[in-house]
């Protein structure tokens, strides 16, 4: 795959990102360090809470999702980081052996007015268990470069 520019997307592109199996020795090891809640550091402690079991740390899914976003896009594209997110939702609780699969879809790419190098792209990204359930969403931004100009090619609007 050839790196990728911010007018390489078109709003409705939906990109497959991969996918992750989720094991109970990576929810407690992420947890025990980052987000110390009993549902998510002790299997039997979390039997008696509104979950029923070990669920994942949110923050521990959103990295997963993270992964996956820099291996099937970022890598592959004119990145230049990210001014934020719009909205993150965790909609469902992951559990050990679940298996998630993420995608981005292209909500709108636009190009800056002040800086023609480069642009936003919005995306929704989802992340869906082995059911096809999404268990998290994210609606963010990402900051690409634009296709260079080639030699002889007008410059671009700013």
């Amino acid at each position: 795959m050839g790196m990728r520019y911010l007018e390489d997307f078109k709003p409705g592109e939906v990109i497959e990102l991969g996918s992750v199996t989720i094991t109970r020795d990576e929810i407690i090891a992420f947890a025990r360090q980052f987000d110390p809640q009993v549902f998510h550091t002790d299997e039997a402690a979390a039997a008696g809470t509104m979950y029923g079991g070990l669920i994942a740390s949110g923050w521990h899914t959103g990295s997963l999702m993270m992964r996956l976003l820099h291996d099937g896009f970022v890598r592959h594209t004119a990145g230049l980081g990210s001014p934020g997110i719009d909205e993150l939702r965790w909609l469902k609780p992951v559990r050990p052996g679940d298996t998630l699969s993420a995608r981005m879809t292209v909500l709108e790419t636009i190009p800056s007015r002040s800086k023609p190098d480069r642009g936003i792209l919005r995306s929704l990204l989802e992340m869906r268990n082995q059911q096809d359930e999404v268990v998290v969403s994210v609606r963010g931004l990402s900051l690409l470069g634009r296709r260079p100009a080639t030699p002889g090619e007008p410059p671009r609007p700013a």
